[in-house]
């Protein structure tokens, strides 16, 4: 994909980013699909790039978070890694105490424009 392709792609998915959402009350899961079908109509890319590219920027988004490092989306927010420490949990039902190992958990932190525009308010594009 060319510079000016680039440039196209980024200025259309800032149109797509600030249009309001259609379905408020209704219950959908988005999938890699419906965002792949997301680029191909309002990018003008074909199907099968369409999916490339979002396989692409998912597939960047999970090896830094692999790594250890945080994913910030301007406007959207951020993925972070956290490590948990060992600690005692107990099982409610039986009342035994049984260790949990420590692990890694990632978080997302949405963005205060994000937030606000889940809350119907109309916020600049600044973070």
């Amino acid at each position: 994909m060319s510079n000016s392709q680039s440039a196209e792609v980024l200025r259309r998915n800032s149109e797509f980013v600030s249009e309001p959402p259609s379905r408020v009350d209704e219950k959908h899961t988005v999938t890699r699909a419906d965002l792949a079908e997301a680029v191909y109509s309002r990018i003008g890319l074909s199907r099968k790039e369409s999916a490339a590219l979002v396989e692409m920027v998912l597939g960047e988004m999970t090896e830094t978070l692999l790594k250890g490092e945080t994913v910030k989306l301007s406007s959207f927010g951020s993925f972070v890694v956290r490590s948990k420490g060992e600690r005692l949990g107990r099982n409610p039902k039986t009342g035994v105490e049984v260790p949990i190992t420590p692990r890694r958990v990632m978080v997302f932190k949405p963005s205060n424009i994000l937030k606000a525009r889940i809350n119907g308010q109309i916020v600049g594009d600044e973070d």
